[in-house]
C-alpha cells in the first residue's frame, strides 16, 4: 500500500500545519471567522468571504483572491499560482485564525498573512516583500479580489452595480443595494483599502482581467504591468489596488489591506500597521481563551495535534457558522452540543441564540437564509435541542439557567426549559403511521426527502432519537422539581418504546428499520432489494438505551463494516425511487448512498465506548482519521475532517474524501474523544470518569477545565479491558459513587486512573 503523502507537517505542538508543497491533491483549506464575517483560503489563496445578518441575508464580499507583484512589465502571483511557475521557498502556514503564504521569486521574498479580526465585516491581508538582490527594486504590489456582490457574471446577463475609488478612504469600492438587517434594500459597499496610499486601482473586471484573460493572467498586467484606474458602471465588478514599493537591497516592507463590506462610507476600515497588529494579537488571544480548555495526549501524536487544535477550532466555527453554505438549525445545535465540551459558557450563549429561531409550537426550521426562516419540511431539527441544552447545563452545573427566557421566532417567549419541553411534545404529537414520528420531507438524512410528504411516512430513527430527547427532558425536569413533567415523560416513553418495538424493530432481520414511507414501504430490512440496513437506527438504539441496541449493532458491523470504514447504508441504491428522494439519485457509494459518512462514524465511537468495546473504538478511530494508513490511503487535509469517504463502488473515487471542515464529523469526533473515549462525562455533581481507550493504548492523559476546576487525568491501562479499577486524586485512592469526581473551585486535581 502506498504511503499517505503529507505535503507538509504539523509544527508548534500541532497549532500550525505548514504546507511545503503547493500542489496538493486538491485545495487544502483554512477558515477564519467572527460573529459577522467568515472567510477561508486554500494553500494558494483560493477562497471566499462574506458577512451575514441575523436572518441570513449575506453580502458576498469576495469569491476569490490573488495577489501580484509587477516589475518592468513582468508580473507574478505571490499566492503561488499557477503552480510551480519557478518560485522557491514555498510554504503555507495554516493555524487557528490565520494563514500565511510565503515564497521567493525573482529575488523577492513575499509573505501574505490572511485573518479575520474579532469584530467587523472584513478580513485583513498583511503583505510583506523583501528584496534579496544587491540592487534597488521598484515594484508594484497589486492585490485582487473577485466579488459576486453585484451578482454572478453570466454572458448577456445583468450586473448593474457601480464601482470606483474613494480617495478619503484610500479604497476601491463597489456599491449596490441589498437587504441587510432590513426588509427592503439599503445601500451597501464592498471595498479593498490599503495602509499606504494607492497609486491606482481597478473596479471593473473587464479592465483588469479583461474579456479574454483569467485570474492568473490579468490583461492589464499582461499589457502594462499596472492597473488601469477603471471605474465601473453596470459591468462586472472587481477590486484591485496598486501600491508602489521601493526596496533597497535587503530591505523589507509591509502593506496591510482590508477587504470587506460596509453599510456606509463611514464603516470602511482603512488599516494601519498599529491597528492590524493589535487586531491580530487580539484574535490570537481570543482562541487561546476559547478553545484551549481541553488537551489530550495519546500514542498517536498527530491525533493529539488534530484534537487539541483543529477539531476544537472547527467545533467553534460550526457552533457559530454551521456548514457555512447555510445556517442549518440541526447543524448549529449539534455542533454547539459538542463545543460545550471545551467552552460551555460560550456554547450556552450560542444555544440561546439558536433557540430564537424555534417556533412556539416547538417545531424548529431547517435553516434561516436570504432573509427568511425556511422550514423545508424537515422533521428532526427540534429533536437536537434537548441534547444540547442538557449537555451544557451539565458542563456548567447550573440547572437554574433553564429558567432564562428566550423568544420564539414567530412571537412570544418562554424559558429555555419550556423551549425544550415544547420540542419533545411537538415531535411526540407529530405522528404518522403506527404513532411513530413523521419523517415528512426528511430527517437527519436530508436526502430521504420524498418518503413522508403525504404526512403518513415515519422515521424509526427519529422516533428512537425522540426517546433520547425525552429522557434528557425528564432529567432536566427532575433538576427543577417538575414532578408532573417527569411523569409525563415516563408515560410517553413507555408508549413510544412499545411502538418502536412493534413497528420499528424487525425481528427477522435482527435490527431496527430506518423508515416506513407514506405507502408503508419499509426502508431498511433484509427483504428490501437495496438499502437493507441503515447504520443510524442501530447507533441511536444504543444511545437511547433501547432493548435491542447491542444485537442491532452486531448486525450493523456484520453488514456495513468494510476496510475503509462503516457504511451509512447497504446495499447502495442503484436507481431512482419516487418514495425515497435524492439519496437514491446519488452514485452508489457516494455519501449517504452507501458511502462512509463520517458523522455517524463519530457517533459509533461513542456507541462502541458505551458498549465497552475498546477494540472497535481503536479500529473505528483509525478508519476515520484523515492520515491513517492502516486501512486506506486518503488525500485530504491531515488537520481537518471530512463529511465522507467514497466507497469502492465509486471507482477512482474510492477512499477519497468529500468536503472538509463543513461537517459534524469534526465536532462529534471531538465530543466522542473527550466524553466517551477519554470518559470525561459531565454530570451535575461532577465529572464522571468512564473511559474506553483503544485496546492497544497503555498510557494516555487529558487535561480538562471543568467549571472552575482543572482535572489533570492520567490513564494507565492494564490488559485490554476498559473497566475503571482504581482512581487516585492527588495521590490518594478515592471512591466516588459512579466514579463522579466533584470539582473543587480554583484547584488543579491530579487524577490517576487505572483501567483494565
Amino acid at each position: 500500500m502506498d504511503k499517505y503523502i503529507w505535503y507538509g507537517q504539523f509544527e508548534n505542538n500541532g497549532k500550525v500545519f505548514n504546507i511545503t508543497e503547493p500542489e496538493t491533491p486538491r485545495h487544502w483549506y483554512n477558515y477564519f471567522f467572527n460573529d459577522e464575517y467568515v472567510s477561508f483560503t486554500s494553500q494558494v489563496g483560493f477562497g471566499e468571504g462574506f458577512c451575514q445578518d441575523d436572518k441570513g441575508n449575506r453580502i458576498p464580499v469576495l469569491s476569490n483572491r490573488n495577489i501580484f507583484v509587477s516589475e518592468n512589465n513582468k508580473f507574478w502571483s505571490i499566492c503561488a499560482l499557477p503552480i510551480k511557475y519557478g518560485y522557491t521557498d514555498y510554504s503555507c502556514r495554516h493555524t487557528q485564525g490565520s494563514s500565511t503564504i510565503s515564497l521567493k521569486y525573482n529575488d523577492i521574498k513575499s509573505s501574505v498573512r490572511i485573518f479575520v479580526p474579532n469584530e467587523g465585516k472584513y478580513e485583513i491581508w498583511s503583505i510583506t516583500l523583501e528584496n534579496t538582490s544587491d540592487k534597488t527594486r521598484t515594484v508594484s504590489l497589486i492585490p485582487y479580489a473577485r466579488t459576486e456582490f453585484d451578482g454572478t457574471y453570466k454572458p448577456q446577463g445583468y450586473n448593474l452595480a457601480e464601482g470606483g475609488f474613494f480617495k478619503d478612504n484610500n479604497a476601491v469600492y463597489g456599491k449596490s443595494y441589498v437587504p441587510y438587517f432590513s426588509v427592503r434594500n439599503v445601500p451597501a459597499y464592498v471595498y479593498m483599502s490599503s495602509s499606504e496610499k494607492a497609486v491606482s486601482y481597478d473596479s471593473r473586471r473587464n479592465a483588469f482581467i479583461g474579456p479574454y484573460g483569467d485570474e492568473n493572467h490579468p490583461v492589464s498586467l499582461e499589457k502594462t504591468g499596472h492597473t488601469t484606474g477603471s471605474p465601473c458602471n453596470s459591468e462586472k465588478l472587481c477590486m484591485a489596488l496598486e501600491n508602489t514599493l521601493v526596496l533597497n537591497p535587503g530591505e523589507k516592507k509591509t502593506i496591510h489591506y482590508t477587504v470587506g463590506a460596509a453599510l456606509s462610507t463611514n464603516e470602511i476600515v482603512t488599516p494601519c500597521a498599529e491597528m492590524v497588529e493589535k487586531e491580530f494579537n487580539a484574535m490570537v488571544n481570543k482562541y487561546e481563551n476559547t478553545i484551549e480548555d481541553v488537551k489530550i495526549t495519546s500514542p498517536i501524536e498527530n491525533f493529539d495535534n488534530l484534537v487539541n487544535n483543529w477539531l476544537t477550532y472547527a467545533a467553534d466555527m460550526g457552533s457559530r457558522w454551521a456548514r457555512v453554505r447555510h445556517n442549518g438549525y440541526r447543524d448549529l445545535t449539534s455542533d454547539t452540543e459538542c463545543f460545550a465540551a471545551i467552552n460551555p459558557k460560550l456554547a450556552w450563549e450560542r444555544e440561546k441564540r439558536i433557540l430564537t429561531y424555534q417556533y412556539d409550537t416547538g417545531y424548529a426550521p431547517r435553516t434561516f437564509i436570504d432573509g427568511s426562516v425556511r422550514d423545508r419540511n424537515f422533521s428532526d431539527n427540534t429533536v437536537w435541542i434537548n441534547f444540547t441544552v442538557n449537555t451544557i447545563i451539565k458542563e456548567l452545573g447550573k440547572p437554574e439557567l433553564l429558567n432564562e427566557v428566550v423568544p420564539f421566532v414567530n412571537g412570544g417567549e418562554a424559558t429555555v426549559y419550556e423551549h425544550c419541553k415544547r420540542s419533545v411534545e411537538f415531535l411526540y404529537n407529530f405522528q404518522g403511521l403506527y404513532g411513530l414520528v413523521r419523517i415528512w420531507g426528511g430527517d437527519w438524512n436530508d436526502c430521504v426527502n420524498y418518503a413522508g410528504l403525504k404526512g403518513k411516512g415515519v422515521s424509526v430513527w427519529l422516533s428512537i432519537a425522540w426517546m433520547r430527547a425525552n429522557a434528557k427532558l425528564r432529567e432536566m425536569a427532575e433538576w427543577l422539581g417538575k414532578d408532573e413533567d417527569v411523569k409525563a415523560c415516563d408515560e410517553r416513553a413507555a408508549i413510544m418504546d412499545e411502538r418502536i418495538e412493534q413497528y420499528g424493530f424487525d425481528k427477522k432481520s435482527g435490527y431496527y428499520i430506518y423508515a416506513r414511507t407514506d405507502d408503508d414501504i419499509i426502508m431498511g430490512n433484509q427483504d428490501c432489494d437495496e438499502g437493507k440496513i441503515f447504520l443510524i437506527s442501530q447507533l441511536w438504539a444504543v444511545l437511547a438505551g433501547l432493548r435491542h441496541g447491542t444485537e442491532a449493532m452486531d448486525k450493523a458491523e456484520e453488514l456495513l463494516e468494510i476496510p475503509l470504514g462503516i457504511r451509512l447504508a447497504y446495499p447502495a441504491y442503484s436507481y431512482q425511487r419516487d418514495y425515497i428522494g435524492s439519496m437514491a439519485e446519488k452514485t452508489p457509494g457516494c455519501q449517504d448512498n452507501g458511502g462512509i459518512y463520517l458523522h455517524p462514524s463519530a457517533w459509533k465511537l461513542a456507541v462502541d465506548s458505551i458498549l465497552r468495546r475498546p477494540d472497535r473504538v481503536e479500529e473505528g478511530l483509525k478508519k476515520m482519521l484523515p492520515f491513517d494508513e492502516d486501512y486506506a490511503i486518503k488525500c485530504g487535509e491531515p488537520y481537518a475532517m471530512f463529511n465522507s469517504y467514497f466507497a469502492p463502488e465509486t471507482g477512482y473515487r474510492e477512499g477519497t474524501p468529500g468536503q472538509s471542515w463543513r461537517t459534524a464529523a469534526s465536532s462529534w469526533l471531538l465530543k466522542s474523544t473527550i466524553e466517551y473515549i477519554y470518559g470525561c462525562h459531565p454530570e451535575i455533581d461532577g465529572l464522571r470518569i468512564e473511559p474506553c481507550l483503544p485496546a492497544s493504548w497503555k498510557n494516555a492523559s487529558i487535561t480538562k477545565k471543568f467549571r472552575d476546576c482543572v482535572y489533570d487525568i492520567k490513564y494507565t491501562c492494564l490488559g485490554t479491558g476498559c473497566d475503571v479499577k482504581e482512581i487516585k486524586v492527588d495521590g490518594k485512592v478515592v471512591s466516588y459513587k459512579d466514579n463522579v469526581i466533584p470539582p473543587i473551585s480554583g484547584k488543579t486535581m491530579n487524577v490517576e486512573v487505572t483501567i483494565g
